[in-house]
C-alpha cells in the first residue's frame, strides 16, 4: 500500500520537555509514495520511509519481497544484486525531490553508480520480505544559476539483521523538461547502418536469445540479450516485463542496461561469472532503444570488462567483479 511516510517528528506528541529527543524507528509498514521514486507499479517501489539521520545524511528503510520478478528461484534464497542498485536508483529520486528542492517534473539521468556485496553478510530470504536499513550520505551537490539543484551524488551502505551486507553509489543530474528536450535533440549520435547496407554488421536474418538457464534468470520473459554469430546485442524478450518496462521511457532504461551486461558476461564466460558480487557502471550516453546496441564482454580470471556500442559511439561501458 502506498502512502506518505511518516514525518521526521518523534512519534506520540515527542519526547517530554527538557528531554532529549529519541528518534522514531524507521517503518516497513507501507511504502513511500510511486511518484517520488518513478514508478508507475506500486509494487515495484522497495522504499518505506527516509528521514534525516543525527550527523548528517539519512536512513531509510527498504522492503525486499521474495515476489520480486528479479528474485532468483534457484534455491540459494538470496536477492538479486540488482535489489541493491534499485534501491540506490529509488533513493537517488526521491531524497532530491523530498529534500534538496528538485521540481517532480526534472529528469533524472544517472552518469555513473557502483555496487558491492559481502557476501558473508547478505540476507537469506527466508519467507515474505527482507527488511534492509540504509544509511545514506549525499555529496558533490550541484546547483544552477538560481540556486536549484542540478546534480549530486549518493553514498548508501545496506545493513539487515544488524550487519552491513553492501555498499553502493553514484552520480545523477537533473534536467528541466525543456534542457532534458534539448539535450536528447542534439545527442542521439549517428543512426547505426541498417542491416545489409555498406558497413552495418553483418548479421543473420533472426538473431538467437539463449535459453534462460544459461543466463541465471527465472524465464524467457527475463532475457535482455540476443546472440548473432559472435555478436550480443541487447534485445528484451519481454516489452512489458513488469520490474524492467515499469513505465515508458524514450531510452534504453539503466536497469537493462546493467542486467544486459551480466547476462553478457554470463555468455562470454560459458557460465562461469553469473553473480556478480561487485560492479561499476558509466554512461556516456543514451542508449536508444533501435538499432540494437553491441555488447563487447571480456572475461578475465573473476572479472568480466563490457562496453555498450551504438551508432559508432561508446554508449556505456564498466566491470563486473566475482567471488
Amino acid at each position: 500500500m502506498s502512502g506518505t511516510p511518516a514525518s521526521d517528528a518523534p512519534v506520540d506528541g515527542g519526547p517530554a520537555r527538557g528531554a532529549p529527543a529519541r528518534p522514531r524507528p524507521l517503518s516497513w509498514s507501507r511504502t513511500v509514495p510511486r511518484e517520488l521514486v518513478h514508478r508507475d507499479s506500486v509494487a515495484e517501489v522497495l522504499l518505506t520511509d527516509v528521514r534525516r539521520a543525527r550527523g548528517g545524511g539519512f536512513e531509510a528503510a527498504a522492503s525486499w519481497p521474495r515476489s520480486h520478478p528479479t528474485f532468483p528461484r534457484d534455491g540459494a534464497d538470496l536477492h538479486s544484486p540488482l535489489m541493491i542498485v534499485e534501491t540506490l536508483r529509488q533513493l537517488g529520486i526521491y531524497v532530491p525531490l523530498r529534500y534538496f528542492g528538485v521540481a517532480p517534473s526534472d529528469r533524472l539521468v544517472i552518469t555513473d553508480l557502483y555496487f558491492e556485496t559481502d557476501p558473508r553478510g547478505e540476507p537469506v530470504a527466508r519467507s515474505g520480505a527482507t527488511k534492509v536499513d540504509c544509511r545514506v550520505l549525499v555529496g558533490g551537490v550541484r546547483r544552477g544559476p538560481g540556486g536549484e539543484v542540478t546534480g549530486l551524488r549518493l553514498q548508501v551502505s545496506y545493513r539487515a539483521d544488524g550487519v552491513v551486507f553492501a555498499r553502493a553509489g553514484g552520480g545523477s543530474r537533473f534536467l528541466s523538461a525543456e534542457r532534458y528536450d534539448a539535450v536528447r535533440a542534439g545527442g542521439a549520435g549517428a543512426p547505426e547502418p541498417a542491416r545489409g547496407s555498406p558497413g552495418a554488421p553483418v548479421l543473420t536474418a533472426r538473431p538467437v536469445r539463449p535459453a534462460a538457464h544459461r543466463l541465471g534468470v527465472n524465464g524467457a520473459h527475463d532475457v535482455m540479450i540476443a546472440v548473432d554469430r559472435a555478436t550480443l546485442l541487447v534485445e528484451p524478450a519481454d516489452p512489458r516485463h513488469p520490474y524492467f518496462f515499469d513505465h515508458a521511457t524514450d531510452h534504453l532504461p539503466g536497469m537493462i542496461v546493467l542486467e544486459a551486461a551480466r547476462q553478457a558476461a554470463a555468455v562470454a564466460s560459458g557460465g562461469r561469472l553469473m553473480r556478480p558480487s561487485a560492479g561499476r557502471l558509466k554512461t556516456a550516453r543514451f542508449i536508444e532503444y533501435a538499432p540494437a546496441a553491441r555488447v563487447l564482454c571480456v572475461p578475465h580470471h573473476t572479472t568480466c570488462v563490457f562496453r555498450f556500442l551504438q551508432g559508432g559511439e561508446q554508449k556505456a561501458f564498466g566491470v563486473l567483479s566475482y567471488q
